[in-house]
């Protein structure tokens, strides 16, 4: 019987431990440095922050070419070549990976690519899900697998804060009034995928140990999480003891399963260090 094998990109940060224990193929994404292209994974992530350090400039980041991804199902195939790949992937509106995805799987059979409009943690909770519907229902028909997931993609919300703005004005994003405003004010943003975008929403004031709350708070209200399973994101050098306060909050809020997805190169590269992220997947129209 034919397997179903779930691929995505990097940029999906899935945990390591949950890539391999769900079989889950992860294609690279690109970042450079130095004019020098670096697979995303294939560096520590500290690299980039040395990298900031040195030069004031964040890293350039581009998509997973088409020539890559058909080296990619290639060995898939050529591993298992009675497999059906499942291909979610990095939000369409903000790479080119998906389009790249899309040329090359016109040479293969069996390929079902799905536009999961997420990034970072909100990909990852998609393609979770799907390795959680193949746990539960080996056998499922890749139909009822793909539509299932399809049902799933505007269900799945991705929201992050920067600990700071330095990345954001290195590479363009802020203007140096904006950043040093904020500074001064101790103005965290917000950035939220909405409709496969990523979109400022609304600005908190304070230190990152209070603020993380009220934003935590207000993702809640904004959208009714299945209380199964959250996914909270950090880049590195996010305060550890925010780490334990935000994970015991989640958890006294009746979550049960409670996952960190710390995010790599490409996610990195434009949130900075010490960032926090909430990611999880909104109850269907007709749950409880």
């Amino acid at each position: 019987m034919s397997r179903v094998i779930l691929t995505t990109e990097s940029g999906a940060d899935v945990p390591a431990d949950l890539a391999k224990k769900h079989n889950i193929q992860i294609v690279p994404m690109h970042v450079i440095m130095d004019d020098i292209d670096h697979l995303d994974g294939s560096f520590p992530v500290t690299d980039l922050y040395d990298y900031y350090e040195r030069t004031k400039k964040i890293p350039s980041t581009t998509a997973t070419n088409p020539n890559e991804y058909t080296a990619f199902f290639e060995k898939i195939r050529s591993e298992q070549p009675d497999s059906i790949i499942v291909h979610i992937g990095y939000t369409s509106k903000a790479s080119s990976s998906f389009q790249s995805a899309v040329l090359a799987a016109e040479d293969f059979e069996n390929i079902h690519l799905i536009d999961a409009l997420n990034v970072s943690g909100g990909l990852a909770a998609i393609v979770l899900y799907a390795a959680d519907l193949l746990e539960q229902e080996p056998d499922i028909a890749v139909e009822k697998l793909v539509a299932a997931i399809e049902a799933a993609v505007p269900r799945a919300h991705f929201s992050f804060m920067p600990s700071g703005l330095e990345f954001l004005r290195a590479g363009g994003r802020v203007s140096n009034a904006a950043y040093l405003g904020a500074s001064l004010l101790k103005i965290k943003p917000t950035i939220e995928l909405i409709d496969g975008k990523l979109v400022s929403t609304k600005k908190y004031r304070g230190k990152m140990s209070r603020v993380v709350v009220d934003f935590f708070d207000d993702y809640l209200k904004a959208y009714a999480i299945e209380d199964n399973k959250l996914y909270l994101i950090q880049s590195l050098g996010l305060d550890e003891e925010i780490m334990t306060q935000m994970e015991n909050y989640a958890k006294e809020k009746g979550f049960q399963d409670v996952t960190w997805v710390q995010t790599g190169g490409v996610i990195t590269s434009h949130g900075g260090p010490g960032a926090f992220g909430i990611a999880g997947i909104e109850k269907s129209a007709n749950a409880e």
